[in-house]
């Protein structure tokens, strides 16, 4: 009805007689306002009289019944007039609103008066009188056009909430226009919650659960007060959005954050946002608590012999094992890798502990099936508790690491409690402090790189700088084995640096040489609280000669999440200077997608937990994908270790990758032999797809 032509291809049933029969003809054809009557349910004018018959630019009334308004009729004008009928029909509603019509194309501004008229085979039709053409701004009409077609609900109430209009977006999602509108509202605290903050601020916004014509749903409410514009009565005025969607999406990564990815269990962080709350309540209330790190035994001889999809089963199927025994004296959760991490709650007596180890083992003794193979899989458990073995969560951890490490060393499959006995293996651990300062000043550190390929042509376009320490009787040692030591004692500082400056050489050398390659080096979350990190990554070109714009700076997840002020102005400054900033391990942290483009990302690692199950952690891998373009973020997937993955990949979208499918870390020497020798890279994922096939 807001746009019409003229058409013959369908007539009304309906006799115009009958119509003006009912509608004492010779007054309303002498009217000078124009009176028509319209079929909702034809998209067609049944009467009008000569005044409208002027207005829609018809000749004779039977040229205009003939015409199809519905032929170019919007969405929302359609749906605007449905909306009409039934409030005609349910209680006699009537209408004033500023309706703009097209006579021939030509548009008509009028202030039209709707009201309902009952056709004589009982359905509801529409009386409509056009009062006056209005003289409203352009300004005024688009708006009245905007608010017509906007999918953004929008309502006005008096202060007692019984509603004054509704916008037709608002009144398709309300179940009924006429109640009240608290009514509306899941939880009517929320409601309550919203007026208050009204009555004390004039404006606010809530994100809340309303009921609607497609269910419960959440709805974004920005609501402000203001007046009625027919009475000058206070009023008040909802503008609502359907953020469902994006609540779903929110929960899914809030999950993702607080659960294992592959076993569905706690993971790492919501073990270190709960456990201290449960320590303090059992501190008062004198509750033993237990803590066991379950490691399984044979973990590493399946997932070398059969593959890391294997691998993944066996971790699955001990996490159900795990639970199964638990049942509800704690709660299990993976720590990562093949550690779990039990909490028991109640008895901490030695007898109540060691029944509930050899429970434990008992989930163990049936063979674990992984596709036509069995295996015997048992546990190594080390055990600390709460209070005597400490009394915070990262002193508990690691006095159950060390029992752990103790019933490995005394031939697995069996449980050890900490003790006093086992206080030289601290012992260790300050010798190995030791060791890692000197090994700096010995230069036992060194780095290797992993190199990063487009997924296109498989060709290097970077590598990831990777810490290694060739220890003088222990061998290679990954960060694995000392970095946290390096965290705890500041180490960390002086190793980074070191670090930092070396990789920084080798990009001007590689640039040098003709590989203008993008190198990236880690970060921690200690070094960010050191002064001198922003002097050495600012005066990293001056000392080195490296292009910043082909050195990316990378970050955890976590950190970035927990960072202060000060932390995101360093990361700007960083950007500044031209240094990229990633995110490694993306995903495995909680991360609101509006909280992330705060910060100036260039690169998303995706962790390689979602590329080892791809089939399962697809729609999550892809969510990520389409973030990463929306943000305008390369990504780069990690842990890439087949073929089938890799063509995944490249069918969604993502730029990057590394992983074992190309090469792991290498020394410089190595992979500046893969930089100069294409060939020699395909020979490489040959032999390593032979290796694990």
């Amino acid at each position: 009805m807001a746009r019409t032509e003229r058409s013959s291809t369908m007539v009304s049933t309906l006799d115009p007689k009958q119509i003006k029969a009912g509608l004492a003809e010779s007054h309303l054809d002498n009217l000078h306002t124009s009176v028509w009557v319209f079929d909702i349910d034809r998209s067609r004018v049944v009467w009008a009289n000569k005044a409208a018959l002027s207005l829609w630019q018809a000749d004779t009334l039977d040229e205009l019944i003939g015409r199809d308004m519905g032929a170019d009729m919007s969405v929302t004008v359609a749906q605007r007039l449905r909306q009409y009928q039934e409030d005609f029909i349910s209680h006699g509603a009537a209408f004033t609103e500023l309706w703009t019509l097209y006579p021939d194309d030509v548009p008509t501004t009028l202030d039209v008066v709707f009201s309902g008229y009952r056709f004589q085979d009982g359905r509801m039709g529409m009386l409509c009188e056009a009062r006056a053409q209005s003289d409203d701004a352009p300004e005024t009409l688009r708006s009245a056009e905007a608010l017509l077609h906007t999918s953004v609900m929008i309502s006005l109430y008096d202060l007692d909430g019984t509603p004054l209009y509704c916008n037709p977006a608002a009144r398709a999602s309300q179940l009924d226009a006429t109640v009240n509108v608290a009514s509306r509202f899941v939880h009517v605290a929320d409601f309550n919650d919203l007026m208050t903050q009204l009555t004390k601020h004039g404006a606010c916004r809530r994100s809340v659960r309303v009921r609607t014509t497609d269910g419960i749903r959440w709805h974004e409410i920005t609501a402000r007060e203001c007046l009625d514009a027919v009475t000058g009565n206070r009023a008040f005025q909802f503008s609502e959005i359907d953020i469902s969607d994006l609540k779903e999406t929110e929960q899914r990564v809030r999950y993702l954050a607080d659960h294992d990815v592959l076993t569905g269990l706690p993971n790492r962080n919501h073990i270190q946002s709960t456990v201290p709350d449960q320590l303090r309540t059992a501190g008062l209330t004198g509750e033993g608590l237990v803590f066991l790190i379950v490691d399984l035994d044979r973990f590493k001889v399946i997932n070398d012999t059969l593959g890391h999809a294997a691998g993944d089963e066996l971790l699955i199927q001990a996490g159900n094992r795990l639970n199964e025994a638990t049942a509800d004296r704690g709660s299990v959760a993976r720590l990562g890798g093949d550690e779990f991490l039990i909490c028991l709650h109640g008895s901490n007596d030695s007898a109540d502990i060691e029944s509930f180890c050899a429970d434990l083992q008992d989930q163990f003794k049936d063979e674990v099936v992984i596709g036509n193979r069995k295996f015997l899989v048992t546990l190594s458990i080390g055990v600390s508790r709460f209070p005597d073995d400490g009394e915070d969560l990262s002193t508990l951890l690691k006095n159950a690491d060390v029992a752990l490490y103790e019933a490995k060393e005394g031939g697995r499959d069996t449980f050890r409690r900490f003790s006093v006995s086992l206080r030289n293996k601290i012992e260790k651990q300050v010798n190995l402090e030791n060791d890692l300062r000197q090994a700096l000043e010995a230069e036992q550190f060194e780095v290797m790189y992993q190199p990063r390929l487009d997924t296109t042509g498989n060709k290097i376009v970077g590598g990831e700088a990777l810490l290694r320490w060739r220890h003088p009787t222990r061998g290679l040692l990954t960060p694995a084995a000392f970095m946290s030591t390096c965290e705890e004692t500041g180490l960390i500082n002086d190793i980074g640096e070191w670090v930092l400056t070396s990789v920084a050489k080798e990009q001007h050398a590689l640039e040098r040489d003709g590989y203008p390659i993008t190198l990236s080096v880690n970060l921690s979350p200690r070094q960010f609280k050191s002064s001198s990190l922003v002097t050495n990554v600012l005066t990293l070109e001056e000392r080195t000669g490296c292009d910043p714009k082909k050195m990316e700076l990378e970050i955890t997840e976590s950190m970035l999440m927990s960072s202060d002020e000060a932390v995101t102005d360093l990361l700007f400054a960083f950007k500044e200077r031209g240094f990229g900033i990633a995110i490694d391990d993306f995903g495995t942290g909680y991360s609101n997608l509006a909280y992330i483009q705060r910060y100036p990302i260039t690169s998303l690692k995706i962790d390689r937990s979602f590329i080892s199950d791809i089939s399962n952690n697809g729609a999550v891998t892809r969510l990520i994908m389409s973030l990463c373009r929306l943000l305008d973020v390369k990504a780069v997937a990690e842990g890439v270790e087949t073929t089938d993955q890799l063509e995944w990949l490249r069918v969604n979208g993502c730029r990057e990758y590394q992983g074992f499918l190309y090469s792991p870390a290498v020394p410089i020497s190595e992979f500046r032999s893969l930089l100069a020798s294409p060939d020699k890279q395909a020979a490489e994922v040959v032999h390593f797809q032979q290796k694990v096939g």
